[in-house]
């Protein structure tokens, strides 16, 4: 999944270089990109919208720092929301159960 989402991601952020202001028409491309992405790899629809309904809350007006350009800015927004979404610690698996213990993939 995060294979297929950096790929997309990167051909879209390319589009970006040379832009002083994240726009919505410069994030729509990609933010399509990831919504695909992320339906492809099996999100459900509802948390896919919540995603990317946050990441263009955050990103739309956003003045780009100096040091990053608008798709390192953009970057780094998506980056900031999945970590939220997935959550910040490394959880295990519980794999303590008696066995047979059943995960789906």
């Amino acid at each position: 999944m995060f294979e297929s989402l950096t790929s997309r991601l990167k051909r879209t952020v390319d589009g970006l270089r040379g832009r002083g202001r994240l726009t919505e028409d410069n994030i729509k491309e990609t933010l399509r990109e990831v919504r695909l992405a992320l339906l492809e790899a099996d999100v459900a629809l509802p948390v896919v919208r919540d995603f990317i309904a946050s990441i263009r809350e955050r990103a739309l007006g956003q003045e780009v720092t100096r040091s990053l350009s608008p798709g390192q800015e953009l970057v780094r927004i998506v980056q900031e929301e999945l970590i939220a979404l997935m959550g910040e610690a490394n959880e295990g698996l519980n794999l303590s159960a008696q066995p047979p213990v059943v995960i789906m993939v």
